[in-house]
């Protein structure tokens, strides 16, 4: 192995050298502890801590790096304290996750370091983010993120270099090309002589780096970084080298031919790397000795703290608390002002205040530029406010939800338009796996809004008129909204977009254009879960949200002898029972309309919570009318056969005189 030294002084060489042997040591104890019982599971690193150690020392301290689960040099590297990574892979308070999350599946604001999840494609949109958010601080910093081979394969690793690449985003993507993903070869996960070659695909620059070579990573990359700051665009790495134990060590090595694995042991990236430096006189036989003892006396001295921290505990409270950052609601009372406006009126009225309002805030999306959207709620905010808060996004939902992350990461906001809510289903994975989990399992905010147009009752077809809102109230770390009325859409996407949390905002397509009301002209707020009582009644109530609102109001303005309570959800998650169970105290009958299909809707959960709570109160069963068990048909006569509308007429008579 070659190594050039050029202009690098002794004390950058040894750091990169002691850098090298912490975490092998680290490694080869922990190997001792999994035998041992001690630690549950382990992702070795041993022989790629070349790459960890050259890419972190290449970058500025508060630059953020986006590691693997191979990564653990990244982590001693930017110097966290041991004792705090022996606690979090065993599981305990002092680690990052409350116990909650095992091994590097966290982040650290305090290290600018974001771990990765189990699906490893989301953190490089994530990494996306951050560059974004960098880039429109003027910040002149860079992002890198790692991946391994097997996950290139993955349709996130296209979408987030596409993104980075069609906006110019100071990302350098780490590609460790280790040889297998688990016992998957190269040969059977890509078709083409080198990963770097990609990068001639999305018109990046591509580089080839010995990624078991110390000094080639860190003075390539440290080049790369310092050109990135200041002429922002993305690179991508591939870094060759060789993963010498298992997948993780209950898998073994049995699937590697022998002699690949003796050709890639003569390549450590340690024991080569302290020949050349014993050469070059920079190190000591008595140095090395000492610096062992030094790192091991340090390993012992933290393992030792955190095996005598107690185990984690907590209450049911704590861990519900933890789900959601918490976020304190101040109401903005509307004004006098008002405006007769339309559903989709309120929406772009609201958002437009909203980014008045929060500076920070950028809006992403399919044809929400100088398009204005397909349903054309961000017409003009181009003109108002720029191309960089309002921003046309390639196809790819699942990197834009992943980039809108990263924003949130860097202190941003941001609000992602589905072009339909159908769509989001191309993007399911970042939202309900890293979005809704992050603040439970390191607690770090995922400030998203997700705008998703849906619905039925406009001849759409199977694909643009779902209403699937059940996707994400089935979903901790998630709120769901879904307004029936312009007041109450422009007032929730205020709050929606003052919350710290993610929130999916359904906004429904038929009733865009259909429902008017009187607006107030400005900015102003309201509450998440809490229903509004549309009509007071005594002898039924009726529980809706969405269109389905609009249907009960229907049928009770033609049959005015049915005095019912009827109330408007507004928000799905957080829910408002206490409304429910007030309205089914004093009626005693309760009917659910629903436009999703019957099964596993929030009309099943209402009737379950009445059920076990209000039994005693119920003069008659619990009554659910929903769409069918079908996908929702495009033929005019298939469509009004699928919805409920024109079900719930003889539902609600048939309750009241059970």
């Amino acid at each position: 192995m070659q190594y050039d030294k050029r202009k690098l002084n002794e004390q950058t060489l040894f750091k990169l050298y002691k850098d090298l042997q912490r975490p092998r040591m680290i490694e080869e104890k922990m190997l001792i502890l999994l035998r041992q019982g001690k630690i549950s599971k382990w992702f070795s690193g041993i022989g790629q801590e070349a790459i960890s150690v050259g890419v972190t020392n290449a970058l500025l301290k508060d630059e953020y790096i986006l590691p693997m689960h191979r990564n653990l040099a990244v982590f001693t590297t930017r110097g966290i304290p041991l004792h705090r990574l022996f606690s979090q892979w065993q599981g305990k308070m002092n680690g990052f996750t409350k116990g909650r999350d095992r091994s590097f599946h966290f982040g650290t604001q305090a290290y600018k370091i974001i771990g990765m999840i189990s699906h490893l494609g989301p953190q490089l949109g994530v990494a996306d983010g951050i560059a974004l958010a960098e880039k429109l601080k003027n910040n002149q910093a860079v992002t890198a993120v790692f991946t391994g081979e097997g996950g290139t394969s993955e349709g996130d690793f296209h979408e987030a270099v596409n993104i980075a690449s069609v906006w110019d985003l100071p990302v350098i993507f780490c590609i460790e090309n280790n040889g297998y993903g688990l016992s998957t070869p190269t040969k059977e996960q890509y078709n083409c002589k080198d990963l770097a070659d990609r990068g001639l695909g999305y018109g990046i620059e591509s580089y080839t780096i010995d990624g078991n070579n110390v000094l080639e990573v860190y003075t390539r990359i440290t080049a790369i970084a310092k050109d990135l700051r200041a002429n922002p665009r993305p690179v991508l790495i591939e870094f060759k080298t060789f993963r010498m134990r298992g997948h993780e060590e209950a898998s073994g090595t049995k699937y590697v031919p022998e002699e690949l694995m003796k050709e890639w042991e003569k390549k450590d990236p340690i024991s080569n790397y302290e020949r050349f430096l014993l050469q070059e006189g920079a190190l000591s036989q008595e140095t090395i000795k000492e610096l062992k003892v030094e790192i091991e006396t340090e390993i012992n001295d933290n393992l030792k703290l955190a095996f005598d921290e107690p185990e984690v505990e907590s209450e049911p409270e704590q861990e519900l608390f933890d789900v959601y950052a918490p976020f304190e609601y101040n109401e903005t009372k509307p004004g006098n002002i008002v405006e007769h406006i339309r559903l989709v009126d309120a929406i772009s009225k609201g958002l437009r205040q909203s980014m008045e309002k929060h500076t920070d805030l950028v809006i992403m999306g399919q044809d929400v530029a100088d398009y204005g959207g397909v349903f054309k709620i961000t017409e003009g905010f181009v003109e108002a406010f720029g191309k960089e808060r309002v921003r046309n996004t390639p196809i790819c939902e699942s990197g834009i939800v992943s980039t809108a992350m990263g924003l949130s990461i860097k202190g941003m906001k941001a609000v992602v338009e589905m072009q339909f809510a159908d769509f989001v289903s191309s993007g399911f994975n970042p939202v309900v796996n890293y979005l809704a989990k992050s603040h439970y399992r390191w607690n770090e905010k995922a400030d998203v809004v997700i705008r998703m147009p849906c619905g039925g009752d406009v001849g759409a077809g199977p694909f643009h008129s779902q209403t699937n809102e059940a996707w994400f109230t089935k979903t901790p770390g998630l709120k769901v909204v879904y307004p029936a009325f312009p007041y109450d859409a422009k007032g929730l996407m205020a709050t929606a977009i003052n919350d710290p949390n993610p929130v999916l905002f359904f906004e429904h397509k038929a009733l865009y254009r259909s429902i008017y009301q009187n607006v107030p002209a400005d900015y102003y707020t309201l509450p998440f879960g809490e229903a509004a009582l549309l009509k007071e009644g005594e002898d039924i109530t009726i529980v809706s949200y969405g269109a389905g609102v609009h249907w009960a109001l229907g049928v009770l303005e033609k049959n005015q002898d049915i005095s019912a309570d009827l109330i408007d959800l507004r928000t799905l998650a957080p829910l408002d029972m206490d409304s429910i169970y007030a309205s089914v105290e004093k009626t005693g009958k309760l009917i659910i309309l629903q436009e999703d299909s019957l099964f596993g809707g929030i009309a099943s959960d209402i009737s379950a919570l009445v059920m076990e709570n209000k039994f005693q109160y119920l003069d008659g069963p619990i009554k659910r009318v929903a769409s069918i068990e079908t996908p929702i048909p495009f033929a005019k006569n298939l469509e009004d056969n699928y919805l409920p509308k024109n079900r719930f007429l003889k539902a609600l008579k048939e309750l009241l005189v059970y």
